[in-house]
């Protein structure tokens, strides 16, 4: 085992038991700040999510990867929603703390927040971009009767259109 083995391996252990460190939360809740315990246990579950993701990452069981990944996304919008919470708390006035303190502490909140969605968590972008329609261009001139049939007067004559109504009659007789 080499030296930088147990490196890492020191580290991941403190990490994983830092949050039974009595010194260093008396240090960072000495000050009785809600938003200050607050911030540490978002940047703490942050952390955590990170890592779950990138475990889900590697994962080579699809089944467990996928509930891995299910996981990441409730426990990203769970933060989400939670951060509210945060950005109330460091708009709040505290004692001993200077006006650009307080513009840190939004700051401070909107970079969690970016933090929190830059963690991946398996869904496809191209989901997220479109609304979850894929690929596919979705077009609102195009109309439909009460029938299914298509209605030429709603649609621009374009080539696109022309292109769509030829592949609208042929999925037609396909399925006839």
């Amino acid at each position: 085992m080499s030296v930088i083995d147990i490196i890492f391996r020191v580290d991941s252990i403190c990490k994983k038991y830092e949050k039974y460190d009595v010194d260093k939360h008396a240090a960072n809740d000495s000050s009785g700040d809600a938003f200050a315990r607050l911030y540490s246990s978002f940047e703490s579950q942050i952390d955590a999510t990170s890592e779950k993701a990138e475990m889900a990452a590697m994962e080579t069981n699809r089944a467990k990867a996928v509930a891995m990944k299910a996981e990441v996304r409730r426990t990203k919008a769970r933060l989400m929603d939670e951060i509210k919470k945060l950005h109330k708390l460091a708009q709040k006035k505290v004692k001993g703390l200077s006006q650009e303190g307080l513009e840190t502490r939004g700051d401070l909140v909107l970079m969690l927040s970016e933090r929190i969605q830059a963690i991946p968590d398996g869904s496809t972008d191209a989901a997220k971009t479109t609304g979850g329609r894929g690929t596919s261009s979705f077009n609102k001139n195009i109309k439909f009767d009460s029938e299914g049939q298509f209605n030429e007067g709603f649609y621009e004559q374009t080539e696109e259109g022309t292109h769509f109504r030829s592949e609208y009659e042929m999925r037609k007789m396909k399925q006839a």
